[in-house]
């Protein structure tokens, strides 16, 4: 969202991810564990005046069960991109104390077995859970405009986004690109389960209505890589600026973008053509790189964060690596990192792809466990880039962002449970009180005020909710 105040131009956008994770429990007996029951137990930890299986957290983020018993991490409301990934991966080490805690409730059970938690997007009989980006854009930008302009970058985006993934089909083992691709059949839809589509169109912007519409992309990979996860929500945010903007002056319409979007994940140069409407072929390389030149040149041209123009610059790197040599790339992008590591066993052991222990190798990359993931190992070994560091993703696990209104719902969060007050919560509001009778409604996503929420809490503490005036109370934001 672009806003502009007299002739000068303020940038400012919210960002947030919902990562649904894989889970399996591995009995190691006659006795198992429902994977119900295991993530009734990952959530036990978490028990409060809340609903059992919807928890938003101190750092402000949501965790919750979603459909297909998957547990999912919705982070806080982000400022940048970078923030986006600190609070994406501290989302990862949330679960990984919680897998912790489940797994002692397990061993009380006299279960033997092993809990595994995955942050990949496909499981083994082939159901697709996703990873769902979010992005706050304003309401005055036509939808359908935004994204038809957008559906060309984000079916080829995958070339450098893609997880990576071992597919048994009838005609052998493939290495594909990305996981979420062979599970998107619609452009444009307003379903993420069935008829999964590139763009999604509810419009739940969790704010005002009248001003913010949430662009909500279920189309993307989970990533492990740090790296990866900068450059995919940097870029993006860059070309939805252009957007907005009406920066784009060149016609991408890919002329069956369903299509395309799977024929890219299989081709692994990333170089085949595409047909566009207008009847002319690019590769993948090619359209991104239409993208990231005009990006260069809006950026010179247009205040831009620092962190942008810092994604705009690998997005370039990214490109020219993949163009002459994606192993160049072994270090940066998951879908190459993965497939080196496999290629490196395959080597070691004289096996081949459609050995059984490669696709638990795939697999296994996912693990969430620093002491158990293959991503992990290759990054305590030096193996991968970084962005973060170990601190601030620590930090990011119980305090909120410093600049978005997560920062109101975390410190009201703590304030409450100090205090024993009894509360409810949903993105935009909160409810508190014996009879969660007295609501507090932020609707501006920018909001940071916590003295409000801080003098709230004092005043139910002293009058213990037994003026009626409370009763009435509403404090809007």
């Amino acid at each position: 969202m672009a806003l502009r105040i007299g002739w000068e131009r303020v940038q400012k956008r919210i960002y947030g991810v919902e990562t649904e994770y894989g889970i399996i429990f591995t009995p190691e007996g006659r006795k198992t564990l429902p994977v119900e029951k295991a993530i009734r137990f990952l959530f036990e930890k978490l028990i409060t005046t809340e609903h059992f299986l919807n928890v938003f957290l101190e750092n402000g983020a949501r965790f919750y069960q979603d459909t297909g018993c998957h547990p999912e991490y919705a982070t806080p409301e982000c400022a940048s991109p970078r923030q986006l990934i600190v609070y994406d991966r501290a989302g990862e080490r949330i679960l990984e104390d919680l897998q912790d805690y489940a797994e002692s409730k397990i061993r009380e059970e006299r279960i033997a077995g092993k809990l595994s938690i995955f942050k990949n997007n496909t499981d083994f009989v082939g159901n697709s859970y996703g990873c769902h980006e979010n992005y706050l854009v304003d309401r005055d930008v036509d939808f359908y405009y935004l994204a038809e302009q957008l559906i060309p970058f984000l079916v080829t985006r995958q070339i450098y986004t893609g997880a990576g993934k071992v597919f048994q089909t009838q005609d052998g083992v493939h290495y594909c690109i990305s996981q979420r691709a062979q599970h998107i059949y619609q452009k444009i839809s307003g379903t993420t389960t069935n008829d999964r589509s590139i763009i999604n169109t509810r419009d739940e912007p969790h704010a005002d209505r009248e001003r913010y519409r949430r662009l909500h992309v279920i189309v993307g990979d989970s990533n492990m890589s740090e790296y990866t996860n900068f450059v995919k929500i940097g870029a993006c945010a860059v070309v939805l600026q252009m957007i907005e903007d009406n920066y784009i002056n060149k016609d991408f319409t890919l002329r069956n973008p369903v299509k395309a979007i799977k024929d890219i994940s299989y081709d692994t140069t990333c170089k085949k053509k595409l047909r566009l409407d207008n009847g002319r072929e690019y590769s993948p390389i090619e359209i991104q790189r239409e993208y990231c030149e005009m990006a260069q040149k809006y950026i010179e041209q247009y205040p831009v964060s620092d962190e942008l123009k810092e994604s705009v610059g690998m997005w370039q790197y990214v490109l020219d690596c993949l163009d002459d040599d994606p192993n160049k790339l072994s270090r940066q992008i998951d879908w190459v990192i993965k497939r080196n590591l496999i290629e490196s066993y395959i080597e070691k052991h004289g096996s081949r792809w459609a050995d059984p222990r490669v696709f638990m190798l795939d697999l296994q990359y996912h693990d969430i466990r620093v002491n158990r993931g293959l991503y992990y190992l290759l990054e305590r070994k030096g193996a991968v880039d970084r962005i973060l560091n170990d601190e601030e993703i620590i930090k990011a696990k119980t305090e909120p962002p410093p600049d978005t209104r997560a920062r109101m719902r975390g410190e009201f969060i703590k304030l409450a449970r100090q205090n024993g007050i009894q509360y409810d919560l949903d993105w935009s509001n909160i409810r508190l009180g014996n009879l969660l009778n007295v609501r507090v409604i932020c609707n501006n996503p920018f909001e940071t005020d916590t003295e409000k929420v801080a003098e709230l809490v004092r005043t139910i503490q002293k009058t213990n909710l037994r003026k009626t005036s409370l009763s009435k109370l509403v404090i809007q934001s």
